[in-house]
């Protein structure tokens, strides 16, 4: 390439186009047209070789710098002025300044198509960059999101303990302000029977004879035993209309087996009742131990205690049963829940039962659930069937809801689902149950509070 250019500076072209200009310019107006104009065709045609000579030079400039070197210099300068202001006349050019033109043309459509790819890469790297840089960004945007949907976890484990605690304080109090006033009540009373005492003569037969008219006034729980058993009863009922429901359609998320829902859904209730008959006698024993010391009558001491429950059933401690149902409800071999739930999840039903089984005991006499398993005769008076049963088979499948009994007496009919060779299937669910027992229960942790 050096010695192209050192040849066409010693050839001095341009000074010779220059010479050539200047003379025609001189005898334009002398010489005639032809004379003109084979002037100028001379001029075109070294003008013509002078341009084949820079354009092999430009050639082989542009080879020696490589696939991507001088690529804006031929996309600023040399293309637009191919495009725009090269043109030259077919016979006045030669056969080597046409064949160099042709050469330098393909060179430059090269050098465009390398130009675009070098900016395609240039541009798929950008989107590149871009995107990772993005995807980071999310990634850590995910990240911290999870890290405070952890923390807000943690924050409300922690209120919700705080607010147990608070809620056992607060039951604590009022309990002690009850044993407080209750003792301070028989405390006026002992002292006024103490000045009685003290009193003359006929004190003492006023009060014998006012004593048998004491002796007939009932007490609070006996006067609403009526009431407070058609109210429990009608709620026992709702508990099978409204929470049972309820429950059901939670558990259908999760168990698609109806028999299994319906069977959880028993034994919780089951268990309910003999948790709060449980709590309620524990109940009554810590009541009678606190009254026994200032208790002179008229009423017996087990009716003051059966008083004083029916006075404070809000100082009974329900979620402890709520907890000991669902940590029984955990090992019954019978059922088995899903491992990523827990039987919290109907603690709604187990409470609400609680509650109305805790408050049957107080009855005078109370109320309680017919005993039931599976596989046993069915009674018609004691249960309905179930829609989906077999009305003609005579044993009973499962049950869906208990029967209320007021001693031998139903007071509120259960559910039951009836099926044929009901007993056989009873048989073999029994063989099954240990082995499941030990593989479902350890998946489901204990709910502590």
């Amino acid at each position: 390439m050096a010695d192209t250019l050192r040849r066409l500076a010693i050839t001095s072209s341009f000074s010779v186009l220059q010479d050539k200009l200047e003379s025609w310019h001189k005898d334009y107006h002398v010489i005639s047209c032809d004379q003109n104009l084979n002037r100028c065709c001379e001029l075109i045609e070294l003008t013509a070789k002078i341009q084949g000579q820079l354009f092999a030079i430009l050639n082989l400039t542009a080879a020696e710098g490589g696939h991507y070197a001088g690529v804006d210099t031929l996309k600023t300068r040399l293309l637009p002025w191919l495009g725009t202001c090269f043109s030259m006349g077919r016979p006045s050019v030669t056969d080597d300044t046409s064949l160099q033109l042709i050469q330098v043309t393909s060179s430059v459509h090269q050098y465009s198509n390398l130009m675009l790819l070098v900016d395609a890469h240039k541009e798929l790297d950008d989107t590149k960059s871009k995107s990772a840089t993005t995807l980071l960004a999310t990634e850590d945007e995910i990240l911290q999101l999870k890290a405070d949907l952890r923390s807000a976890h943690d924050q409300v484990e922690i209120y919700k303990r705080k607010l147990g605690a608070v809620d056992d304080y607060e039951r604590q109090i009022r309990l002690l302000r009850d044993e407080v006033s209750y003792v301070s009540t028989e405390k006026a009373m002992l002292q006024e029977r103490l000045v009685r005492s003290r009193s003359p003569s006929p004190l003492p037969r006023l009060s014998r004879s006012s004593s048998p008219m004491k002796s007939e006034s009932p007490t609070r729980a006996q006067l609403t035993n009526s009431s407070r058993h058609a109210r429990l009863v009608s709620r026992f009922s709702d508990l099978y209309a409204v929470e049972r429901l309820e429950a059901q359609t939670l558990l259908r998320r999760y168990i698609t087996d109806l028999e299994m829902v319906q069977k959880i859904i028993f034994i919780a209730v089951v268990e309910s009742f003999k948790t709060a008959k449980l709590a309620y006698r524990q109940f009554k024993l810590r009541v009678r131990k606190t009254l026994s010391p200032s208790h002179f009558g008229p009423e017996s001491l087990e009716d003051a205690a059966v008083d004083y429950i029916v006075r404070n059933l809000d100082l009974y401690d329900v979620q402890t049963s709520v907890n000991d149902v669902i940590n029984a409800m955990n090992v019954n071999p019978r059922i088995s829940f899903p491992p990523e739930v827990d039987f919290v999840l109907i603690s709604a039903l187990i409470r609400d039962t609680c509650r109305v089984a805790f408050a049957m005991q107080t009855l005078a006499p109370a109320l309680d659930l017919a005993f039931a398993s599976d596989g046993e005769l069915y009674n018609e008076k004691k249960y309905r069937r179930s829609y989906d049963s077999e009305f003609t088979a005579p044993l009973v499948m499962h049950h869906v809801w208990p029967a209320l009994m007021d001693g031998d007496a139903v007071v509120v009919k259960g559910e039951a689902v009836t099926r044929r060779g009901a007993l056989w299937s009873r048989s073999r669910s029994q063989t099954a149950s240990p082995v499941r027992s030990r593989s479902l229960s350890p998946s489901r942790s204990l709910v502590s509070h």
